[in-house]
């Protein structure tokens, strides 16, 4: 990571506070030497988080302040949004813990969109009762991307293996409807771009999986690999983008396979994140990519089931925090190099020396 830029301020927002995430984000941020990598910025409640972090019985303390423009390097920084009591009910989704997850999500944007925080790590939220309050969208992707108009392609990565997915949170009934050509190149574009600017890897090769069993076996278990899938690689892969398949899935994540590549689109929700959840559930990020920020979140959700008993596992969500740092810094490093490229040359036919292109 670049030491050129200074501390990246990394918004937090808190998702439903009856599941885990408090406990989380208080034990990714218990270390002291935390605030020497990056300036965090909980958008929150301080008697919730006081409340809690008793629970947990962690020594962690916060610099309250009004508005995310207010925070010190050196501390760990919170935007009071809530300053009555709230009612912890843990385990369970309420009105109050639905409605500050809304609060907390839509501050943090607003930070980002005012350019008072870098970037964004999201706690995890209960979608459906987020919902039910009126919220519209089904999870932070489509969120994020109504308010910045821009489509992001989900990517959850971790340093051996990074899987995107071609549909989202969509009923599996509806997933050969919702795949295209035009899509499928367009997120494969995407994601290559993704991965130069934001992983450094000058030449990606990137694998796509089939839609059906062993791929569609020639087509008679179905015809969207023929039909759709083939022809999107052919022509990306003619347009200079290393695009590799269709895939059988139900063997390509096997080690001496998927990591001969550098990620991999998969064709709906399930079929990308249960084998990355298997392999890399304690290090895997979830990352929007595709924004024009950079948004990362642990790759597991609320765990209502665990909550309240100190055994919920951070390190998830440790990595989210530095992987929004590391990418922040890498996306800074790559427009650095773009914007300062020596200006195109060419030979003088008359002698032969090297010339500036005039400018026009």
């Amino acid at each position: 990571m670049s030491s050129k830029y200074p501390k990246v301020r990394v918004g937090i927002s808190v998702g439903d506070f009856n599941g885990i995430g408090p406990e989380i984000i208080m034990k990714a941020l218990n270390d002291k030497s935390i605030t020497d990598f990056f300036t965090p910025v909980i958008f929150a409640s301080g008697k919730l988080f006081t409340y809690q972090k008793n629970i947990f019985k962690l020594q962690v303390n916060f610099n309250y302040i009004t508005e995310a423009s207010q925070a010190q390097s050196g501390k760990l920084n919170m935007v009071n949004l809530w300053k009555d009591n709230v009612n912890v009910l843990l385990g369970t989704p309420t009105e109050e813990s639905t409605k500050m997850a809304i609060d907390s999500l839509e501050a943090a944007t607003n930070a980002l969109k005012q350019g008072d925080i870098d970037v964004l790590v999201t706690a995890p939220i209960n979608k459906d009762e987020m919902i039910k309050q009126g919220f519209q969208y089904a999870g932070h992707t489509p969120y994020l991307e109504a308010q910045f108009e821009k489509k992001g392609l989900m990517f959850l990565v971790n340093d051996d293996l990074k899987v995107a997915v071609s549909t989202h949170h969509i009923p599996l009934a509806e997933v050969a409807q919702n795949i295209s050509k035009d899509l499928i190149k367009k997120q494969i574009r995407i994601l290559n771009q993704c991965l130069i600017e934001d992983f450094q890897i000058q030449k990606p090769k990137i694998a796509i999986l089939g839609l059906n069993p062993h791929a569609g076996d020639g087509g008679t278990i179905g015809t969207e690999e023929i039909e759709i899938i083939e022809p999107a690689i052919k022509e990306i892969f003619e347009n200079g983008i290393l695009t590799f398949g269709p895939f059988p899935a139900d063997s390509f994540f096997q080690p001496e396979k998927y990591k001969h590549y550098d990620a991999v689109l998969a064709m709906y929700h399930d079929q990308g994140l249960a084998p990355f959840k298997t392999i890399a559930y304690e290090t895997g990020v979830n990352f929007t990519a595709g924004l024009p920020f950079v948004r990362t979140s642990p790759d597991h959700g609320v765990a209502y089931d665990i909550a309240g008993k100190g055994i919920a596992d951070e390190r998830s969500f440790s990595e989210a925090l530095f992987a929004a740092v590391k990418i922040f810094k890498s996306r800074n490093d790559y427009n650095d190099l773009m914007s300062n490229q020596l200006k195109a040359r060419h030979t003088s036919k008359d002698n032969g020396i090297d010339e500036d292109v005039p400018s026009n």
